[in-house]
């Protein structure tokens, strides 16, 4: 997949290299354009022998915050055939992260929202700050999760730390991120890009050919039943998005006020 990059920095050296996100000025909000650049950097490794570790971090303040509800980008409109392949965009890119040969590590810096989340936890490892922020604003837009991204949760914090994230939307920062396992150590801001290349050297190390079969080995085994289970979040996205109740709940998340719902 040869593609120009407008909405990512890929950057070489050595044996390591780093994805950024970079659209600072959104808060590296995801639209179509960006979803679909991660699928290909993600494919751009598949016969890259030479990187063993890839980092992928956000420029600017945040890591990823989640879907851009104001720039959408041009892949979700147009009849439901169309938009309901072109949803798949995000399963696809968190698929293509998640079947890297390459160890991979985010540099976690501020929020991680909603698919931001998604992206972040589909990384082998995460390192992060006190002020790093996770949460899924989904559900209190009347939307469930997509991506095949909520059994990632699952496997990381339990059914019902998942249920509190994506049924009640809670907010967690550094400290909480640590003490549930999403995050696998906790710096400060000034050393996380220094501290995540330490833990990318660190593997970068290893014989590579044994850790790049370890890892498969233990994603295949953790991912097993996910597409069998997960298949149709985009259909239960496209079918939450058509009810009535999804308009009422998105404004009233945007004025922060209690969303009165009838169920349509």
């Amino acid at each position: 997949m040869d593609i120009n990059y407008n909405n990512l920095i890929i950057e070489r050296r050595g044996e390591i290299a780093t994805v950024s996100f970079n659209r600072p000025n959104r808060a590296n909000a995801l639209n179509y354009d960006l979803i679909y650049e991660i699928e290909a950097a993600a494919l751009s490794f598949r016969d890259d022998i030479d990187t063993k570790v890839v980092v992928f971090t956000g420029i600017g303040k945040n890591f990823c915050a989640g879907a851009d509800l104001g720039d959408p980008g041009a892949g979700y409109s147009g009849p439901l055939i169309k938009r309901r392949r072109r949803r798949r965009v995000g399963e696809r890119a968190i698929q293509a992260i998640l079947e890297m040969d390459q160890i991979t590590i985010s540099a976690w810096n501020g929020a991680a929202a909603g698919g931001g989340g998604c992206l972040a936890m589909a990384m082998d490892f995460r390192l992060g700050t006190k002020d790093s922020l996770l949460f899924f604003p989904e559900v209190d837009l009347g939307l469930n999760l997509m991506w095949k991204a909520m059994p990632l949760c699952v496997s990381l914090v339990g059914p019902a730390r998942a249920k509190r994230l994506m049924v009640g939307g809670e907010r967690i920062t550094g400290e909480k991120l640590f003490d549930w396992g999403i995050l696998d150590e906790i710096v400060s801001q000034e050393k996380l890009m220094e501290k995540t290349y330490e833990w990318a050297d660190f593997y970068a190390g290893k014989p590579h050919i044994a850790a790049q079969m370890i890892k498969q080995s233990i994603n295949s085994y953790a991912t097993a039943l996910d597409k069998a289970i997960m298949h149709s979040d985009v259909d239960q996205f496209l079918l939450a998005q058509s009810t009535d109740d999804h308009p009422v709940a998105a404004l009233a998340y945007r004025e922060k006020k209690r969303a009165n719902l009838k169920g349509d």
